[in-house]
């Protein structure tokens, strides 16, 4: 699909290559600061503390980090520290906050908590003066410039991103550091692809499932988010497994489905997902893959699979865009939403 400028939203997307060169340029001593400072601590178990966008990064992160380092990942609720004045015991835990702002009160409290208990914190925010960022021992600075539309993109992009350079540096691993620095040119590859049979499908419906699983389940969680941000879709993101234990009940003929697979271990498990909602008359989009009864999306391909589904995002937000000014929508300013949410 044609990039567009004439929104803000559609030229943030646009520069979501070069955000993500400039993060990988310039933050070399902090991931390798922080990097130590894991090692060092071996924690056995990571806290996330994130809302909307940025805790479906989080989610990411949480099936990456288990993935690659076999340390299980927890998301801890913001409200605990700031509503509820609960400290919980940390020490020994790391815990990684992230926010675009690093200004919600829940987030800061919570930060602020975890480090009083002990545990090593971590920060990933595009605010580098934020009060997030100075509550924590470490803090890697998003570098994805300015972002004015409401709907997150590139901040959301660097967030992983950070995140998985994180989790490279820390493992020393070098195919997934040679992975996290191809991809300024994999986005710009994601942004020239076609997703146009999914617009012509969706440009009149009302509501439609998201499905992944992985790390991809957390992309189908931000896919979701943004098809009600910017285009008024009911969209309902689901585990390509989870789906089938109730939702799948309601997917009757013509509802549409949009499913996420990548090339990993789970890629045909999400197919075998797929073909069954096709089967019962579903309308079902598949990206990367074939299955029977379903409609084929291009991707970028040859992807390690732990950025792969990144990948996806940036075709989609692309997608997205355009998809909101067809179903007549403003996608940088969605109704009763602001860009900067605080809450406690």
């Amino acid at each position: 699909m044609t990039q567009h400028s004439q929104t803000r939203m559609a030229r943030e997307v646009a520069e979501i290559p070069e955000a993500a060169q400039r993060f990988l340029d310039g933050s070399d001593a902090a991931l390798k600061a922080a990097a130590q400072a894991l090692r060092q601590a071996d924690p056995t178990l990571i806290a996330t503390i994130a809302r909307g966008s940025s805790d479906h990064a989080a989610t990411y992160l949480k099936y990456a980090i288990e993935l690659l380092a076999g340390v299980p990942v927890a998301s801890v609720g913001p409200s605990v520290a700031s509503v509820y004045g609960r400290h919980l015991r940390l020490a020994g835990a790391a815990c990684i906050g992230i926010s675009q702002s690093g200004k919600s009160p829940d987030i800061v409290a919570m930060m602020e908590s975890a480090r009083n208990t002990g545990a090593l914190t971590l920060a990933l925010t595009n605010q580098a003066d934020s009060p997030m960022a100075a509550a924590v021992a470490h803090s890697l600075p998003l570098l994805a410039g300015p972002e004015t539309s409401v709907a997150a993109t590139k901040t959301f992009v660097n967030s992983v991103l950070a995140g998985l350079a994180l989790l490279a540096e820390w493992q020393e691993d070098a195919d997934l550091h040679r992975a996290v620095h191809a991809l300024p040119q994999a986005f710009s590859s994601a942004l020239t692809l076609d997703w146009s049979p999914l617009a012509q499908r969706l440009v009149r419906t009302q509501s439609l499932y998201v499905l992944g699983r992985g790390p991809a389940y957390a992309i189908s969680n931000e896919i979701a988010l943004k098809f009600k941000e910017t285009s008024g879709l009911h969209a309902e993101s689901y585990s390509a497994a989870e789906v089938l234990h109730g939702p799948a009940a309601i997917v009757q003929a013509q509802f549409p489905v949009f499913a996420l697979a990548v090339e990993d271990a789970a890629q045909p498990h999400v197919c075998a997902t797929a073909a069954r909602l096709a089967a019962q008359g579903a309308d079902v989009f598949l990206t990367g893959a074939s299955a029977p009864g379903c409609a084929s999306l291009p991707t970028v391909g040859g992807l390690h699979p732990l950025v792969a589904p990144l990948v996806l995002i940036v075709s989609f937000y692309n997608f997205v865009e355009g998809l909101a000014r067809r179903r007549g929508f403003d996608p940088d300013t969605p109704p009763h939403l602001r860009k900067v949410t605080e809450t406690m």
